[in-house]
């Protein structure tokens, strides 16, 4: 794991083979898709981050897309779109931006158990 400290200060892009931790700011993309990338309480990024799994305490300006999950924490500001099959927001998060869930069956599935069968047919499928 790779930690970018409160002092430091990056431009550019940042990708390699780790998770990743920041919690100084970055102005550039973020990719580390195989991998967790956690924006630190003291965390700024402005750029685009995906992973496979992305977790916000501090600010991120910039789209957020994971292939497994996004958890954004009771401090945690994103000011774009996420897109990710799983998302979990804390009370207190604040998202300014759209939401895109990839997986929808696994959505249906969960929105089912929750509120019962749904009387609406299926949405038809783009073609």
């Amino acid at each position: 794991m790779t930690t970018i400290g409160r002092s430091i200060r990056v431009k550019g892009h940042i990708e390699g083979d780790e998770n990743l931790v920041i919690d100084g700011r970055v102005e550039g993309r973020v990719m580390l898709e195989e991998h967790h990338v956690t924006i630190g309480p003291n965390g700024y990024v402005r750029g685009e981050v995906a992973a496979k799994l992305i977790s916000v305490v501090g600010t991120v300006v910039g789209n957020v897309v994971a292939s497994e999950r996004i958890d954004v924490q009771n401090a945690g500001v994103i000011d774009g779109d996420l897109s990710a099959p799983r998302l979990v927001v804390a009370k207190g998060a604040v998202i300014n931006g759209s939401v895109a869930m990839k997986d929808r069956a696994a959505v249906a599935s969960v929105r089912e158990l929750e509120v019962g069968p749904s009387s609406r047919p299926p949405a038809p499928s783009p073609l």
